[in-house]
């Protein structure tokens, strides 16, 4: 606790900024870093969609990081028997559609349209597809687009 006195206009505005907490049991793990771009933005002045996009980018990119080469992120939808989903692609439809692109397991082309509210995945590593040494990393291209936006 501080004895700094804050406006109530400063504590409404700090209550709309995206906050994220982190604890790892494995001291080496690092918490799911969030860029300035977006720790600065209000709340208010993105769709739901937006945010959950986003949001889901930076894990993605953190999930890869501690990836070995011998494994690709994909995403294991809960709450039902939708399977696993390698990830390829995704994006989001204003204001409350995230969709995933990519394929199953059974390497079938897969599209996952999901409303935010419903929104529940778990991220997985999954033994590379293509055997030439070189995992494909989504989380990067994610990143690259986020910040050209």
């Amino acid at each position: 606790m501080t004895n700094e006195i804050k406006t109530t206009a400063e504590a409404v505005e700090a209550a709309a900024m995206p906050r994220r907490h982190e604890v790892h049991s494995d001291p080496e793990v690092q918490p799911c870093a969030v860029p300035d771009s977006l720790a600065n933005e209000s709340v208010e002045e993105k769709s739901p969609a937006q945010w959950a996009y986003e949001r889901l980018i930076l894990y993605i990119q953190n999930f890869e990081s501690q990836l070995d080469n011998e494994h690709e992120v994909a995403m294991g939808f809960t709450g039902g028997d939708a399977g696993v989903l390698r990830i390829e692609g995704m994006g989001y439809f204003d204001p409350d559609i995230v969709t995933f692109y990519g394929t199953d397991s059974n390497g079938i082309k897969t599209q996952m349209v999901q409303h935010v509210s419903q929104l529940s995945v778990m991220l997985r590593a999954l033994p590379q597809q293509v055997e030439n040494g070189v995992p494909k990393r989504i989380g990067f291209r994610l990143a690259q687009d986020l910040n050209n936006s």
